[in-house]
């Protein structure tokens, strides 16, 4: 029996050729799927198509774009039962990435014919969804100082550029991280908390892995004292995180937890899944086993913590209910 499906596909995403790209996905998909198919555009967004395709009762979606697409569309479908497919057609890929699903739109399409699902955790970031994770300072600074060309003409080397440079101007701000445990007050460059991240995603990589589907959010602080140690610090991160080990230094920290409230002072950018959303202060919530996946493998993790080691930083234990 054919299963019926909607495509959510941006012509926009990537540097290949999508019409081209469009026909091969149906082209591999049509004899598994009875499909229907929607591009967006400048008027109508992923979250709008993905709105459509719940209110017209499909029970399977899927989505071919870059992380924006992807992040959009899954915001929709989260708790709604519905089984998401990823196409990754963009620059970073981060989610399909971090999930296993392949780089190719020929094996990701098989993923999903193949049927194979995991649920996993998103997040709430100031009330909107969050698949990947939030930047505070450097990562989101990078993200907004990336150009739109720069990424069509050089994709990932663009991040990498623009975080050249944020790294010569290495600013510090105080921040104050609330959890439903512990309050810690500290000088950061970075902090970010994660719900899922790849390798890649250097500065979410204090812990030996960012776990998806665990009901708890990663956050890792990046505390350098000056620039120096900003460049060897984001280095280390890069290695241990290729490496599958958590950092060892002690201007890096993490932990995990369901809830986290971060504020700066200065105010600080803000970035979620690729795209800056604003300013701090902000608050997430993890929400726990809300999406489900298609995805080619399964694996497990353990958490682990470390804070004790940050310079100059102050933790408080908790005591009252949140």
């Amino acid at each position: 029996m054919t299963r019926s499906a909607y495509l959510i596909y941006n012509p926009s995403a990537g540097q290949g050729n999508p019409d081209l790209e469009l026909k091969l996905i149906t082209t591999l998909l049509s004899p598994k799927f009875d499909l229907h198919v929607e591009k967006t555009t400048e008027e109508v967004s992923a979250d709008q198509l993905a709105h459509q395709a719940l209110e017209k009762g499909f029970k399977t979606v899927i989505a071919a774009g870059g992380d924006g697409t992807i992040s959009a569309t899954a915001g929709v479908l989260i708790n709604s039962q519905v089984a998401f497919g990823i196409l990754p057609c963009g620059t970073a890929n981060a989610l399909a990435t971090t999930l296993g699903i392949p780089p190719s739109v020929e094996e990701a399409c098989q993923t999903i014919i193949a049927g194979h699902t995991r649920i996993i955790d998103t997040a709430l970031c100031n009330g909107k969804p969050m698949l990947l994770l939030a930047g505070v300072g450097f990562e989101a600074d990078t993200i907004e100082g990336t150009d739109k060309q720069a990424k069509k003409n050089f994709g990932m080397l663009a991040y990498i550029f623009s975080g050249l440079k944020q790294l010569r101007e290495f600013e510090q701000f105080e921040t104050a991280i609330e959890t439903d445990e512990k309050v810690i007050n500290i000088t950061a460059t970075a902090v970010t908390v994660a719900n899922a991240a790849p390798a890649t995603s250097i500065l979410a990589q204090g812990p030996s892995k960012v776990i998806f589907d665990d009901g708890l959010l990663d956050v890792t602080i990046v505390a350098p004292v000056n620039r120096a140690s900003a460049v060897t610090a984001s280095y280390h991160l890069l290695q241990t995180a290729l490496q599958n080990e958590e950092a060892q230094r002690d201007d890096i920290g993490y932990l995990r937890t369901k809830w986290v409230k971060i504020s700066t002072d200065p105010v600080q950018n803000v970035v979620v899944d690729g795209e800056v959303i604003g300013q701090t202060s902000i608050e997430i919530k993890c929400v726990p086993h809300s999406l489900i996946i298609f995805v080619p493998a399964t694996r497990n993790d353990s958490p682990v913590e470390k804070l004790d080691n940050l310079p100059k930083s102050q933790i408080q234990a908790k005591t009252e209910e949140r």
